[in-house]
């Protein structure tokens, strides 16, 4: 084993370096083209993974067109592995265009 291997610490799977601290509230923001259930919808999904998220964690900005909308989701994670399935499930989602 060379001197670098024994100076690198180990990581097991899910546990990739980040500079987030955990737990954390993180803002994710989700886009997509405007339509009426588009916050249920995303509160649902996050839901999935945080049973305690709600509508009065959102922050929702239009358009200047009406065409798109955007929500800015405030969540309560935990681990970068329950953040990272979020993300899955909102990026999967037919309705979203974005998330960042």
């Amino acid at each position: 084993m060379s001197e670098q291997d024994q100076n690198t610490p180990e990581q097991t799977p899910g546990t990739e370096e980040t500079l987030i601290e955990f737990p954390t509230d993180f803002p994710i923001k989700v886009m997509g083209e405007t339509h009426a259930d588009f916050i249920a919808e995303i509160t649902r999904v996050i839901q999935a993974h945080l049973p305690e998220f709600g509508d009065h964690l959102i922050e929702f900005r239009g358009s200047s067109t009406g065409k798109y909308q955007s929500l800015t989701c405030l969540v309560y994670v935990t681990s970068k592995p329950q953040l990272d399935d979020i993300y899955r499930s909102l990026t999967s989602h037919p309705m979203v265009k974005v998330v960042l």
